[in-house]
């Protein structure tokens, strides 16, 4: 499945519901999926951490359905050519500690 499927998939299950609730909620949704990502990762399984993984990322592109934006194209838009800051894969920007 590619980013676009995944997002029209969420638009066909979820859009009524998340314009109702609108960016902003939609957006507090989202960071509670990233809260419970953070804690997963610190103490989960491999299964609640694919888990969390998948809700986030569910939540992120219900965020580009709402703001009208093709998260794929953006992404490729950003990363296509490799780091945004230098151009190279892999990245070959000087690291700062």
């Amino acid at each position: 499945m590619t980013i676009a499927e995944f997002q029209k998939l969420m638009y066909d299950l979820y859009y009524e519901h998340d314009s109702t609730r609108g960016l902003g909620g939609t957006f507090m949704w989202f960071i509670e999926e990233v809260g419970e990502l953070s804690t997963a990762l610190r103490s989960g399984s491999r299964e609640e951490i694919e888990g969390e993984f998948a809700d986030a990322f569910a939540w992120l592109t219900t965020l580009a359905n709402l703001a009208d934006i093709d998260a794929e194209a953006a992404v490729m838009k950003k990363y296509g050519v490799g780091c945004p800051c230098c151009n190279t894969s892999p990245c070959s920007c000087v690291q700062k500690p």
